[in-house]
This record gives C-alpha cells, structure tokens and sequence, in this order.
C-alpha cells in the first residue's frame, strides 16, 4: 500500500501538528518521509510509528486504491502465518522478505544490502 501524503498531512493538522513536528515527533526525517511518497509500498514501522503519532490506525493514512490490495491482504496472511510458526520472529524483517521476494534478483540484492548497512548503522 502507498502512503497518502494528502491524508496524512490533514491528519496533522486536525491535530493541530504541521507535518515537521508530526515527522519529528514520528522520528522520520523529511527526506525518508518525501521517499516513501513516492514508493509502491511502505516499510511497515514507518507507516506505524506515522500513525501512533497521529493517533490513528495505519489503515487510514495509506492509500488502498492505489496498489493491489489482495496481493497486500496476501502478503499479511503469508506474514501471520510466518509468525505464528517461529514467534521469536519480527514483524518488519518477515514483510520485508516477502516484499523483496517479489523483485527481480538485483534490485533484490541491492535493497538488502542498503537494510543490512543500515541495520549495522543502529547498532
């Protein structure tokens, strides 16, 4: 599911937060905020920390019309039922898997070593 700029940013504001204290308060610099914009899908902590700030569920800040929903609801179920094998599991890295599973081998490839730098990074 895509990110609905427009929905998010009339949250904020219902809530009388512009969309610089939402991101900040969220943790999420402007420029990861504007890319995710753009992307077919959404990394899963980001669309939640969004919407806990926003004090909403992450359904409503993502646009459902925008991308094939029962390849999403298929990806879900696929993710539940990884976790309810191995439990120690998490949530983040399984979608991530199965979103990537989806790439062709290279963009594959490239996308997990940008997560693993990155995974380096915060520890």
């Amino acid at each position: 599911m895509r990110l609905c700029p427009e929905q998010v940013r009339r949250l904020a504001k219902s809530r009388g937060r512009s969309l610089s204290e939402l991101l900040r308060a969220a943790g999420i610099s402007r420029t990861a905020y504007y890319s995710l914009t753009r992307r077919p899908s959404v990394l899963p902590k980001t669309v939640r920390e969004l919407a806990r700030v926003l004090g909403v569920s992450p359904m409503e800040i993502l646009d459902a019309a925008s991308s094939d929903e029962a390849t999403h609801q298929g990806r879900l179920r696929e993710a539940q039922r990884i976790l309810a094998a191995d439990p120690s599991t998490s949530f983040e890295n399984v979608w991530h898997t199965l979103c990537l599973l989806e790439l062709d081998p290279i963009e594959r490839l490239n996308r997990s070593l940008i997560r693993g730098r990155a995974s380096a990074i915060h520890r």
